[in-house]
């Protein structure tokens, strides 16, 4: 989402006449777009201004704090930080550019975190695209479900589903430029619910983002990939239309946070491990090889030994392609920080490397089964560690990386595996 913000305000600028710079220390103007999921990256961005402030070449330039820091912080900043002369809330992006004409005219700081104004739509500029191959296309801003560990309710505001027919012409004006692969992205893209059904009506499913998947594979997008999904709203409709539509690749990222009954309502997640588990099996009973991935977190407040035992169990049940692994991190204004933190820090380490290890011996399997296999690959551009080797995502979302000219970016092509490390796939041309 934060990419897609970044993109929508480059947009908004760029329209407006302003330059944008690829040298921070030479701009007039600086605007840090800011994380809040965790601790860590929201402290980053005040150590990235007091840098910025040391290395900027002109005295006078501006600074502004956009995202959901910005949000949930608001003027507060403005003591942390008193170089920054801008606070843009996550839903006044549409307002950049006359927030920044004001704070350049007037001798005063500028706060706006309202809520996005009547009129104001989501409208990024193909140029401003982070890939001219690849597009984030969001389709529903914000979260409903307050588990008790989450700051997006509060930074994000409540849901807002984005209406189908604007969806399905971004995506087509996105195939007119040549994109070949789209991400409908959202909080929780499965909690879909639009107030109309306009670029719905001839299209069956029984849920809306089921039906939604359904349209957007209609317009012949060659590749379409979609996260996050939120469990409690995963039903086997997803699969089906991804069994009978090519176009939706197979892949679904499906947070579990925890394995454990207990921790899993202290959390608020709004379903028990049998439930998680029963959409797994929808997943696994696929007609198709469907990628699974994660996210956990591990130390919450009160999580005993006999809990994390719950979470490895689930894990070793799931057999996930891949496990994004957090410990626990405090976000003042939630319930969970509120709570006792009964677990230390040393243990919750102990825990992330025991489950860490657990995963690695599983995703070692997984990808090991994918040699001597052909795999679509979407050609993105140079492999990090060689200009001769190219890279790209497979429809399940690996990383694959092969021998490799330029001509081949943008193009999708075969690749048949020949080796598996452990977070990649190596192979060759067919």
């Amino acid at each position: 989402m934060n990419v897609a913000d970044s993109e929508r305000a480059a947009t908004r600028l760029r329209h407006s006449g302003f330059a944008i710079s690829e040298d921070s220390s030479s701009a007039d103007v600086v605007i840090f777009n800011t994380c809040a999921v965790r601790a860590k990256a929201q402290q980053k961005v005040f150590n990235r201004i007091g840098v910025t402030r040391h290395s900027a070449q002109n005295g006078h330039q501006l600074i502004g704090v956009m995202g959901c820091v910005a949000q949930l912080e608001g003027e507060g900043i403005f003591a942390q930080a008193p170089s920054v002369r801008m606070i843009i809330g996550t839903q006044a992006t549409d307002r950049l550019p006359s927030i920044i004409e004001k704070a350049l005219t007037r001798d005063e700081r500028i706060l706006d975190v309202a809520q996005r104004r009547e009129g104001e739509v989501w409208d990024v500029s193909f140029s401003e695209r982070h890939s001219p191959h690849v597009a984030f296309v969001p389709i529903i801003e914000g979260c409903n479900k307050f588990c008790s560990y989450c700051i997006v309710p509060y930074s994000r505001g409540r849901e807002r589903s984005r209406a189908a027919s604007e969806i399905i012409a971004e995506i087509n004006g996105l195939m007119r430029h040549g994109t070949k692969e789209v991400h409908l992205i959202g909080q929780n893209v499965n909690s879909y619910r639009p107030h109309s059904i306009a670029g719905l009506e001839q299209v069956s499913g029984a849920t809306p983002f089921s039906r939604l998947l359904r349209a957007v594979a209609a317009t012949k997008m060659p590749r379409i990939k979609f996260t996050t999904s939120f469990p409690r709203d995963f039903h086997s409709d997803i699969v089906a239309a991804m069994d009978e539509n090519g176009s939706l690749c197979e892949w679904v990222h499906l947070p579990v946070q925890s394995g454990s009954d207990r921790m899993l309502r202290l959390m608020r997640r709004g379903y028990s491990s049998v439930d998680y588990l029963k959409r797994v099996d929808y997943i696994k009973r696929s007609t198709r090889n469907i990628s699974l991935t994660s996210d956990v977190i591990v130390g919450f407040p009160g999580e005993t030994q006999q809990d994390f035992e719950d979470t490895m169990r689930l894990v070793r049940l799931c057999r996930y392609d891949g496990l994004y692994i957090f410990k626990y991190s405090e976000r003042k204004g939630t319930p969970a920080a509120t709570m006792s933190d009964t677990v230390s820090e040393s243990d919750k380490t102990a825990r992330f490397l025991s489950l860490e290890n657990i995963q690695e011996k599983i995703q070692e399997e997984i990808y090991t089964s994918y040699v001597g296999r052909e795999l679509s690959v979407l050609v993105e551009g140079h492999s990090s560690k060689s200009m001769e080797s190219m890279t790209g995502h497979s429809t399940c979302h690996k990383v694959v990386n092969f021998l490799g000219k330029d001509d081949l970016l943008g193009q999708i092509v075969s690749v048949r595996i020949t080796e598996a490390k452990s977070h990649s796939l190596w192979g060759e041309l067919v």
